[in-house]
């Protein structure tokens, strides 16, 4: 118990450190939510002009829900992507405040080490999306008087669990590749968000897109998070939803483990730790 105690605290000292830098970096903090509220209102005033672009008269109500068919998928959307963003490039922060080498051949358990950076992560991800949410509010009608919010809930930490599992893999890249792996990172994740259905239906999608899509848990989530608000769903009409995304974070996390802990290895071996070009 002693020794577990010390494992959380050595954690949790991540997560310090993960707010001063917050702290320092302040001002990109603050363009970074500017713009996370600047692109979510943008995608809600398209379901408003509805009634423009179809060029003809459309039910109040299907407005409506079309503005919060789109917010469900960019806020739910926007708190994944930071998730896998923010763990993503968990090596490239240390090689910009040229910490790295004191991080990785300090006595840490790297399991611990992740699992604070992750409990930083899923705090910022959540600050930012109640912010934007908030803050959308105030500008777009939103109805959420069918919403089941458990439901939507228990979806998004599904969600998270997996996408910290994709996160720490993605991670590695930049130990492998060492000019090229936060790029190849970001490629990932741009087409997760194409065949995700984030602002669409995955039917609209290609055929190969749709099969892409079956192997994201995105899919999953923000299609269960619109059942759960916009229809009120429960948790067993949600269970087809719940899991797949479910066995890709039961999956993704350690396996994502294992290849950031032998990556790191070779990278030590190799002399890429530090390098960044």
């Amino acid at each position: 118990m002693t020794a577990m105690g010390g494992q959380l605290g050595l954690a949790y000292a991540f997560v310090e450190r993960e707010i001063a830098l917050s702290k320092r970096y302040w001002a990109w903090e603050l363009v970074w939510l500017v713009y996370g509220i600047v692109t979510s209102l943008s995608v809600a005033y398209i379901g408003l002009a509805l009634p423009t672009i179809s060029g003809g008269a459309v039910d109040p109500a299907v407005v409506s829900r079309t503005v919060l068919y789109l917010l469900v998928g960019t806020i739910a959307w926007r708190f994944l992507g930071i998730i896998f963003e923010n763990i993503g490039e968990v090596i490239a922060w240390e090689r910009w405040e040229g910490t790295i080498e004191h991080t990785f051949m300090s006595p840490v358990p790297r399991f611990t080490h992740l699992i604070g950076m992750c409990g930083a992560t899923l705090v910022r991800a959540t600050a930012f999306s109640i912010a934007i949410l908030g803050a959308v509010t105030l500008f777009v009608p939103v109805d959420l008087s069918r919403a089941n919010v458990l439901s939507a809930v228990v979806l998004l930490a599904v969600g998270a669990m997996a996408f910290v599992g994709l996160g720490i893999a993605s991670a590695s890249f930049p130990l492998l590749w060492t000019e090229k792996g936060l790029q190849m990172a970001y490629i990932v994740q741009a087409v997760v968000l194409l065949v995700s259905g984030v602002y669409y239906p995955v039917d609209v999608l290609p055929g190969w897109m749709q099969a892409l899509s079956t192997i994201s848990p995105a899919t999953y989530v923000i299609e269960g998070m619109r059942m759960a608000l916009l229809d009120g769903a429960d948790l067993v009409t949600l269970w087809p939803k719940v899991w797949p995304a479910l066995v890709v974070g039961v999956l993704s996390v350690p396996l994502g483990l294992r290849l950031f802990i032998e990556v790191e290895r070779y990278a030590k071996r190799t002399g890429r730790l530090k390098r960044s070009g």
